[in-house]
């Protein structure tokens, strides 16, 4: 392999993949909106997938949210109890996306 080759593969950044917990497709990180349960158990949207907790990863439509909630899958993968009134934040911020 030539340097000039090595050079132009160094500076390919491989993109995180992760899965729709609504909709169970692989996507780009960046592609997906991030539910994260913060240390202190506070359900949260997280838009830059930076912050500490466990994540969950959905689709930016609001089918995902509703399959998810239906089959409990976010339940599931922050293993805590979801209210009601989480699910209906969750509705209002992926509206505005």
């Amino acid at each position: 392999m030539s340097k000039a080759n090595s050079n132009i593969q160094q500076k390919i950044k491989k993109q995180p993949i992760r899965k729709c917990v609504g909709c169970n497709e692989s996507r780009l990180k960046k592609e997906l909106c991030r539910v994260v349960r913060t240390p202190d158990g506070n359900i949260e949207l997280d838009d830059k997938g930076k912050k500490s907790g466990r994540g969950a990863y959905l689709c930016r439509k609001a089918s995902c949210l509703v399959k998810a909630k239906k089959t409990k899958r976010l339940e599931k993968n922050l293993e805590c109890e979801i209210p009601e009134e989480i699910y209906k934040r969750l509705e209002e911020e992926l509206a505005k996306e």
